[in-house]
């Protein structure tokens, strides 16, 4: 296969200047494209800022021979996303590549996170992941091309004890990148979710001294491939940990039909309709949605028919 290449193409890397965002910039740069790299520059709990992280990034890019410059707006305001997307067009004219990586965390269990704590969290991954999107998809659409990959974790899959806003958050991510991807498909804009897996400081504290091998550079090629043009998937998600790559996504079983239901009926055949033996996988493109609705109800109808 030819290399796979950016030469042209410009992306917007949000917490560009450290971990995963770093990798997915010096990786995407290497191969041709211009860069903004956006770093508030705080610390992993989101407070205090600085532009050396992000202008750390950049030097090394230029240094490479590559095209970078450096954004330390926040994407928990809509005047940061706003501000990041005008500089993009400012200094490239256009914006190709959309990768939502910036993240904070803050711990606490449901009956003791603090409402600040929750909310300093979901505006930089949810409601930052939906800001920045909402300021590049215009602009994408204009140009009918853009490639959007919004990052959410198994957190928001499987869940986490004291990260509810970590997990609530990246679990809302997955609901954006399905309408980016139904209302981008006929703008030529394909969107899709990395769950990534990778030691950096996030894992501050924690005993990684049994992990295999997790640096970020082992996601960034699952990133840029869904960053290329020749990328044709949309509204999927990927997960990628410790070398392992794979698809996720939701799955419901068959179910049951009655025309009706009490609470006694619903507990005796709840160990028939919750069996896995038999999944319904609906990807969201072409009709997930749309499959969903067409099947329960053909469901309904043939057991009217059947005098159920």
């Amino acid at each position: 296969m030819d290399s796979l290449r950016f030469d042209g193409r410009v992306a917007l890397i949000t917490g560009a200047g450290r971990g995963l965002g770093r990798s997915y910039a010096l990786l995407l740069a290497a191969r041709g494209a211009s860069v903004v790299v956006n770093d508030l520059g705080g610390s992993m709990a989101g407070e205090g800022e600085g532009c050396e992280a992000a202008e750390s990034v950049v030097a090394e890019i230029i240094a490479a021979g590559g095209q970078a410059i450096a954004n330390t707006d926040s994407v928990a305001t809509e005047e940061g996303c706003r501000s990041m997307v005008e500089q993009t067009l400012s200094a490239y004219g256009k914006i190709d590549i959309l990768i939502h990586n910036a993240g904070n965390v803050r711990y606490g269990g449901l009956d003791t996170l603090s409402d600040e704590d929750f909310r300093a969290v979901t505006d930089v991954h949810f409601l930052g992941g939906f800001r920045i999107v909402r300021q590049a998809f215009p602009h994408m659409r204009d140009a009918r091309y853009g490639r959007v990959v919004l990052t959410s974790s198994i957190s928001g899959l499987y869940g986490c004890a004291d990260t509810v806003n970590y997990g609530m958050s990246k679990a809302g991510l997955i609901g954006l990148n399905n309408v980016v991807a139904i209302e981008g498909e006929e703008h030529g804009i394909r969107s899709n979710v990395i769950l990534p897996g990778a030691v950096t400081r996030m894992a501050d504290g924690l005993d990684i001294s049994q992990y295999p091998p997790m640096e970020p550079e082992r996601v960034a090629p699952v990133v840029g491939w869904l960053a290329h043009e020749s990328c044709d998937v949309s509204g999927e998600q990927f997960v990628s940990m410790a070398g392992r790559v794979a698809r996720a996504m939701v799955c419901e079983t068959p179910g049951q039909y009655r025309p009706d239901w009490t609470i006694e009926s619903v507990a005796e055949a709840s160990s028939a309709f919750r069996s896995t033996e038999t999944l319904w996988a609906l990807p969201v493109l072409p009709s997930g949605f749309a499959d969903h609705m067409t099947r329960s109800f053909e469901m309904a109808v043939a057991g009217a028919e059947d005098g159920d």
